[in-house]
């Protein structure tokens, strides 16, 4: 046994090593870690893909880092804008010249299609109880002069309903109209039968048909006529108000072409690119065009408005009121006294001659108007001539009433209808008539005159609006096309 000699150091623990690794695959010498052999063959994540907007965005930041990539840009800005304010031009003048079309052919013959519904159907409740006043034999004329009013009103109503929307509050006034005067006209010819063979019963179905005439059917055609005549505004306002988005945008045009000259005169000292120059005319002609057209086509609208059909209602009001008056002053000497009216101050007065006055103040009240409103003397003079025939008729009426009320029944009645030795009411009442349907006529003239004028100021802005922007982006790109040429 061998013992450590004397002096020597003790020999040092053994110390405990760890197993080995193996060697990583394709290392020479490597060590796999745990878990290695897991993901082996597995691919790393690819990144995110960026966006195509996001693409786009750098290209055109790295594009406008170069000249010809801005003057690209330019060029695109300017095609677009131009072809925006040719667009919109486009769009909002066709819109503005389908309502002016809208006012001269369609909303305002309506309207005054409703007022001759009105008229026709007032007309034939005058013409009926004139020709009771007759007598059992009603005259010849007086029938004939009834059937074309029912006839005319019924016209009126089939062309109404045709260019009404179904369903419509006017397609239901109209339905109801239809209904009623198939009924309206039976009790006339019942109030005629019995007319004719002397029985009072006669009186009542006259004022019965009276009463649906005025509580029923003239209502329903006002109705009717107040509703055309909102469709007729509406339409005004679609074709006058100023398109103010294709100005702005073709303002906004000039001052983007006109900066595009300054940067190529300030870079290249040439004082006009043909292209840009082509452009910036073909946009002055389209904004010039648009601010010109429109305003004289707004001024012939307004002139229409004014001058034609605020005269024109008017005048079918007088009309009205005229005829109403002619009816009620009828009705009083039919009815006699059968129906009264209690008034503030307690009087009594028959009820049809109290809504004979009415008539006859909104008739003076309307031709005053309407001369107001006339402006030249072709329009002035017959409205002149309808307030003397007003004037005359007031007085003879006076006088009708005073011999009814003093008994004398059959000298009221000549008055009224005519004889040998009175001129009638019924004259002045022809007069009144006759000539507001001249001034009607002289009216409805200038109103499509004016509104003629208004929508022809309109004529081809929107086509021409849309080739002159085409050929001025055309211009634009190539006056660019031209400057960039000198990259190549």
């Amino acid at each position: 046994m061998t013992h450590p000699q004397k002096g020597s150091a003790p020999p040092a623990p053994a110390t405990p090593t760890r197993p080995a690794l193996p060697p990583r695959a394709g290392v020479p010498g490597a060590r796999e870690a745990p878990g290695a052999r897991a993901s082996q063959g597995r691919p790393a994540p690819a990144p995110p893909r960026r966006t195509a907007w996001a693409e786009g965005v750098d290209q055109l930041r790295a594009a406008a880092t170069t000249e010809p990539g801005r003057l690209r840009l330019i060029g695109a800005v300017l095609a677009l804008l131009v072809v925006a304010f040719g667009a919109v031009t486009a769009w909002q003048m066709t819109d503005r010249s389908a309502a002016a079309d809208d006012v001269l052919h369609s909303s305002q013959p309506l309207s005054a299609g409703a007022a001759d519904i009105y008229r026709s159907l007032a007309d034939a409740n005058t013409t009926a109880s004139s020709g009771f006043l007759a007598g059992g034999e009603e005259p010849a004329a007086s029938r004939t002069r009834f059937e074309d009013d029912i006839r005319t009103a019924a016209d009126k109503l089939v062309v109404a309903a045709a260019n009404s929307e179904p369903g419509s509050p006017s397609a239901d006034t109209i339905a109801k109209l239809n209904k009623l005067l198939p009924e309206y006209k039976g009790l006339i010819e019942r109030a005629r039968a019995n007319n004719r063979q002397g029985f009072p019963l006669g009186g009542a179905y006259l004022r019965y048909a009276n009463d649906t005439m005025q509580q029923k059917m003239l209502p329903a055609a006002q109705d009717l006529y107040t509703k055309e005549n909102q469709r007729l505004r509406s339409d005004y306002d679609s074709a006058t108000p100023y398109p103010w988005a294709a100005m702005g945008l073709g303002v906004l045009v000039l001052a983007a072409l006109a900066w595009a000259q300054r940067r190529n005169y300030r870079r290249t000292n040439r004082v006009l690119n043909q292209g840009l120059v082509a452009a910036t005319a073909a946009s002055a002609v389209v904004l010039l065009w648009l601010v010109v057209g429109h305003t004289v086509a707004r001024a012939g609208l307004d002139s229409s408005y004014d001058h034609g059909v605020r005269s024109l209602n008017v005048l079918h009001d007088a009309r009205i009121a005229s005829l109403n008056a002619r009816g009620n002053e009828n009705l009083t000497l039919v009815s006699r006294g059968a129906e009264t009216k209690t008034l503030p101050d307690d009087s009594v007065e028959d009820v049809f001659d109290y809504n004979f006055k009415q008539d006859m103040k909104k008739l003076s009240a309307g031709l005053a108007e309407a001369k107001s409103l006339a402006d030249d003397q072709a329009g002035g003079q017959p409205v002149a001539a309808a307030t003397g025939n007003m004037k005359v008729w007031q007085s003879r009426h006076r006088e009708a009433r005073a011999a009814d009320d003093s008994g004398n029944y059959q000298a009221a009645l000549d008055k009224v209808i005519g004889s040998k030795a009175d001129k009638p009411t019924g004259e002045c009442f022809d007069g009144v008539d006759h000539n507001l349907e001249l001034a009607l006529a002289h009216e409805e003239t200038e109103f499509k005159q004016a509104a003629g004028d208004g929508r022809d100021a309109m004529t081809g802005l929107s086509v021409g609006a849309a080739v002159l922007a085409v050929l001025g982006a055309a211009g634009a790109v190539l006056g660019i096309g031209r400057r960039l040429s000198e990259y190549r």
